[in-house]
């Protein structure tokens, strides 16, 4: 129970009450992507132990900037998800009754609510399906699989389910080896480490990153959220015409 509390209170309000949209990327200055006359120039500096980016065009460019601010927003929780996760775990490690350790508990989950819940509310579905990934990448298990673990396979089968409903599933694995997205997510997180925009916290998965992006050679792979944007516009378009 005590390492499942962040995740369901980080879960509860990111999946049930946050169902803001995601919007598509269409100011280019939005994105780290500054208008200089007729040309483009991007402000990112690339760094020597990860190739440089590949785009194919300026919109798989204005692309990646949009999914970058998208990890951004959702890292910082993940990362303090395992931060409070391990002070808990300690705390609790330390109390000899179960009577402190259920006290130590609803306090906790009274204090992490406040922490959490107002932001939370503002994730999209992208920023929430990337924290589903990062909780992974922190803690070394889905979260289903530490719900499974710590409550019963029931109550798993449920939160599961709550996520489908909004296209998510709690049993989602981080593998940037093999999965684009979550390369996308690493070589983002990577070389934000490398620019100190993000605080470094060691994933507890094992993967070789530098490897990894030796193999892609830098190419950057949007195509999914360029299809997934293009579908919503013609379900607008459909509802227009309904109407």
């Amino acid at each position: 129970m005590k390492k499942i509390l962040v995740i369901l209170i980080v879960l509860k309000f990111a999946f049930v009450n946050g169902q803001i949209k995601d919007t598509p990327p269409l100011k280019l200055d939005n994105y780290i992507l500054v208008k200089e006359g007729d040309t483009l120039t991007i402000n990112l500096d690339e760094v020597s132990i990860l190739p440089k980016h590949k785009f194919k065009s300026v919109v798989d460019m204005r692309y990646y900037h949009w999914f970058k601010t998208k990890v951004f927003k959702a890292y910082p929780y993940a990362k303090l998800a395992s931060e409070r996760l391990d002070t808990l775990n300690a705390r609790i490690s330390r109390m000899k009754t179960r009577r402190k350790k259920r006290r130590y508990v609803r306090i906790a989950q009274r204090y992490l609510e406040g922490e959490f819940t107002d932001q939370l509310k503002k994730m999209t579905k992208t920023e929430g399906r990337i924290l589903i990934k990062l909780i992974h990448r922190q803690t070394g298990k889905t979260v289903f699989k530490n719900i499974k673990e710590l409550r019963s396979g029931w109550k798993a089968f449920w939160y599961n389910t709550t996520a489908n409903l909004f296209k998510l599933s709690l049993k989602s694995e981080y593998h940037p080896e093999s999965i684009n997205e979550d390369y996308l997510i690493e070589d983002v997180l990577q070389r934000a480490f490398i620019e100190e925009q993000l605080i470094r916290q060691k994933t507890k998965l094992d993967f070789d990153f530098p490897k990894i992006a030796s193999i892609k050679k830098g190419e950057i792979n949007v195509e999914e959220y360029k299809k997934m944007f293009a579908k919503q516009k013609k379900r607008r378009k459909k509802k227009k015409k309904k109407s």
